[in-house]
């Protein structure tokens, strides 16, 4: 097995590779960090498929479900084996490191690596509920975020972009330089044009939601109660325009119809529901790619502090409620909402008057920029404390398999 030293090695919000020992060192703090529930259910507990398992919202709903509902059941991902030339990526680390925890913690957990969106993953998950878990499939999290989906039916390949509708956005984004140094520059985003938007809902939006559904209910795996729930953001309104307001957030207003479809759909067939859970900021690999969300978060944290709530206290909540340990809290569109703790009038005043005054060299008396650097390097295993990073370390981790 070969080990490395690893030093971070990055462009921009992007590292080149992954430690092994960090990532799994983030997903045992994540699941210290996770409240204990009162008590679990007797039994083997629920069956569960999360499709996006191994980073960011999707990760915390798997860590979070396993500790507060005590799930079983398959976690869908999509990740790079390590090679001569590069480590894994950091999800194939922290998948690893969650099969450990979940074997520990005695429940029967399959992780399952490829594409989301093909038929042949669907069938293949299918197939695992039908042969090992009853027939029965109790809860799904859907928490993809990805730059291209092929529809299985046509075979076309659409892509998603980060556009605005209608004109051009210019925000404010934060940069750090290759020493670390960090700057305030102003960035213009062009407008969709021809069938961005349209590209961008048919990756991002509730269409392949949907077809998870349909192939499961073809099949009569979905249990009596069914629950699924699509992870969303909202945001702020110093980032609407790039986000609610632009091609993403049209993705994420077709993912909200698609679940009013489907819980009408399911309340007459199963005496289920589907909803949309709308979770507050966090530093996840998808949100550093938005300009505006960098400079927003780290001012957040600023004024947040401590009191940011963390994504895997977030979806503890979600299980809560899923499972009926809380009440189910729905907002007038029928979203569960996450993110009522960031969104007050007092924290967006706070935040936007900080945002007014950010400039690269008032950014450091503004933002907690600490905490961001040292979050997006987490992401890939590096400034997890507790981690002695000029060990050298085995990176041909191996996929968790499973016996049949």
């Amino acid at each position: 097995m070969s080990e490395r030293v690893l030093t971070p090695r990055n462009r921009g919000f992007l590292f080149l590779d992954s430690h092994p020992a960090g990532c799994e060192q983030l997903v045992a703090d994540m699941w210290q960090a996770c409240p204990a529930p009162a008590g679990l259910p007797e039994g083997a507990g629920p069956v569960a498929l999360i499709i996006g398992s191994s980073a960011g919202y999707g990760l915390a709903a798997t860590l979070a479900g396993l500790k507060r509902a005590g799930i079983r059941g398959i976690m869908v991902s999509f990740e790079k084996a390590p090679t001569e030339r590069r480590t894994a990526t950091a999800g194939w680390y922290r998948t690893a490191a969650t099969a450990d925890i979940a074997r520990t913690a005695g429940r029967d957990l399959v992780f399952l690596n490829g594409d989301a969106f093909s038929d042949t993953m669907k069938n293949q998950v299918a197939d695992l509920i039908e042969q090992r878990f009853g027939g029965r499939l109790d809860y799904l999290i859907h928490s993809v975020a990805a730059p291209r989906r092929t529809d299985p039916d046509t075979g076309t390949t659409y892509t998603s972009v980060l556009k605005p509708i209608g004109q051009a956005n210019r925000t404010k984004t934060l940069f750090f330089d290759d020493q670390g140094v960090p700057e305030v520059r102003e960035v213009e985003t062009g407008p969709a044009e021809g069938d961005d938007v349209e590209q961008t809902v048919a990756v991002m939006g509730g269409a392949d939601w949907e077809r998870w559904i349909d192939s499961l209910a073809s099949r009569g795996l979905l249990g009596d109660g069914f629950a699924t729930a699509a992870l969303s953001y909202i945001g702020s309104p110093l980032t609407a325009a790039i986000y609610r307001q632009g091609t993403i957030g049209a993705a994420k207003a077709h993912l909200e119809a698609t679940a009013r479809a489907l819980s009408e759909r399911l309340d007459k067939t199963v005496g289920g529901r589907a909803v949309t859970s709308v979770n507050g900021a966090a530093v996840t690999q998808s949100s550093t790619a938005i300009p505006g969300i960098a400079l927003y978060t780290g001012l957040l944290r600023g004024v947040l502090g401590e009191d940011l709530v963390p994504p895997v206290h977030q979806l503890a909540a979600l299980w809560d409620q899923l499972t009926g340990a809380a009440p189910l809290a729905l907002d007038d569109e029928g979203r569960i909402r996450l993110d009522n703790w960031e969104l007050t009038d007092d924290i967006q005043a706070a935040v936007a008057e900080r945002w007014e005054a950010a400039t690269t060299d008032t950014i450091a008396d503004l933002a907690d920029l600490a905490w961001f650097r040292a979050e997006v390097q987490r992401l890939y295993g590096f400034s997890v404390p507790g981690i002695d990073y000029t060990a050298a370390v085995a990176t041909d981790i191996p996929w968790p398999g499973h016996t049949p």
